[in-house]
């Protein structure tokens, strides 16, 4: 069966690269074989490098030797790319947006939608005029930022950069990571419902990624990143971080306790029932962000291959368990499963399996699953009470603690067998001593996020207040900051 199989499509590939040969090779540059020609082709079925076969026994391509395949993305790798980044907006507008919306008072159910589509907005036009040259660009030549070689996208077009994909165009590539630039901010938001203006929270979001965001997506995926221990084998820390444990879910979510104890509690905290408005809005964000994060966790494979693959069934596995684990903590706790705890399973469950998605296996899955659905449950029902301070909706207790511990199991369960990639330059510490990476890259997204937050809302408050007038407050940021409501009965 399988000989009939590879019967059946060589001399396709043949042909193809017959005809790509004669449209796509100049008449006075040398001539590929067939045998290269045929291996560049190859290379898309296995997310290689076109180029592998050109190369001589120094790693040298002779001047001018080319085939058809090499500089041109794979539309079907494209096409995945593609998909994922509209899912990761998905989880954004409107799977974040209903989420946090649900779990709010009907009177801040708009200010939560508001702040959503504004982050969007800024985080759109920071990451084309200079956002992804900072976190993607080498000009610099830093470990901790990028550079200016694709200000405004400059050259950004639909050929792929091979520092980062062989088969996906990078324009394509841009606007997936503009995504992730995009949820990072907008999961602070939980920390911070009901009670800071929203003028203020696109200052002090305009700043946060600048000083935070900015280099450490830079440092942790940028191909000559201080912490990017997969690609860069001088990386000071050699961490890994498959999807964003450390830069999205620890800087984000350790950034909004520090917001949120600056900014201090909401009026009658503690005092008055400020009870979820629409369990259904949370639910039904939910399960958006569930469908959403295949994008966020299968697409950071950068390809349509095994690895996407595996972190698309990991992620699956994880969140199940996740939900079922924090409904079940629940029922012994209290003698009740509630919706509101399915759902924070299911979204802890996603989140620590971020970091490891495309590293571990099924059984790695099912570990992290169950420390997703016992660990932050506590700190959301226990810590919290024990601290006293605001996180609204739970963004501390889920992200930054679901992120921290994410991004250390990764460190204790992944393995090469899921992930070859881990043998390019880590094989001697995968399996060994990685967590102590981990550990490393976890201090420094712990120092980053609370220094750069501390200072960020500090100056802001002083300058220009972070919260708005009592009576606006207790009238709702609907009216207050938008002159709208959420519901007209």
């Amino acid at each position: 069966m399988m000989m009939q199989s590879m019967l059946g499509w060589r001399p396709l590939v043949v042909l193809s690269v017959l005809w790509l040969s004669v449209m796509g090779v100049r008449a006075d540059a040398p001539v590929p074989t067939l045998e290269q020609r045929v291996a560049g082709l190859e290379a898309y079925l296995g997310n290689g490098d076109p180029t592998a076969a050109l190369k001589d026994a120094k790693g040298n391509i002779p001047e001018g030797l080319t085939t058809a395949s090499v500089g041109i993305a794979g539309p079907g790798h494209n096409a995945w790319m593609m998909t994922s980044a509209a899912l990761v907006l998905f989880m954004t507008l409107p799977g974040l947006a209903l989420f946090y919306g649900g779990l709010v008072r009907s009177k801040n159910v708009l200010s939560v939608l508001a702040q959503c589509l504004g982050i969007t907005g800024l985080v759109t036009i920071l990451w084309w005029a200079v956002g992804y040259s900072l976190v993607f660009g080498k000009g610099f030549e830093s470990p901790i930022l990028g550079g200016l070689d694709f200000l405004f996208l400059k050259g950004v077009n639909s050929a792929p950069n091979t520092d980062y994909a062989y088969w996906v165009s990078q324009n394509v590539f841009s606007m997936y990571q503009m995504m992730f630039a995009i949820i990072t901010p907008a999961l602070i938001i939980g920390a911070i419902a009901e009670r800071i203006k929203f003028s203020a929270i696109l200052l002090f979001v305009g700043a946060w990624m600048f000083i935070v965001y900015f280099p450490l997506a830079h440092m942790v995926w940028g191909i000559n990143g201080l912490m990017n221990g997969v690609w860069n084998a001088g990386a000071s820390i050699k961490a890994i971080d498959f999807a964003g444990g450390t830069v999205v879910h620890m800087s984000s979510g350790w950034s909004a306790l520090i917001l949120c104890m600056i900014l201090g509690k909401r009026l009658g905290f503690g005092k008055e029932q400020m009870a979820p408005h629409s369990m259904v809005l949370c639910m039904v964000g939910t399960g958006m962000l569930w469908v959403g994060w295949y994008g966020f966790n299968a697409g950071s494979a950068v390809a349509a291959d095994g690895v996407a693959a595996n972190a698309f069934m990991t992620t699956t596995l994880a969140t199940g368990v996740g939900a079922f684990i924090w409904a079940v903590a629940e029922y012994f706790d209290k003698g009740k499963a509630s919706v509101l705890g399915f759902c924070s399973g299911a979204v802890a469950g996603l989140v620590v399996i971020t970091p490891a998605t495309g590293f571990v296996n099924a059984s790695g899955a099912i570990i992290i699953g169950v420390a997703a659905g016992l660990v932050p449950w506590f700190f959301c029902t226990r810590v919290k009470k024990w601290f006293g301070y605001d996180d609204a909706l739970d963004t501390f207790g889920v992200h930054a603690v679901g992120g921290t511990m994410g991004a250390f199991l990764t460190g204790v369960l992944a393995t090469a067998e899921v992930n070859s990639n881990l043998n390019t330059n880590l094989k001697d510490i995968v399996g060994h001593t990685l967590y102590i990476e981990q550990l490393k890259c976890i201090a420094v997204t712990l120092v980053l996020s609370i220094v750069g937050t501390t200072v960020i809302a500090l100056t802001l408050k002083a300058l220009l207040g972070l919260r708005p007038a009592v009576e606006a407050e207790r009238e709702g940021l609907d009216v207050s900051d938008h002159e709208e409501k959420g519901y007209i009965y």
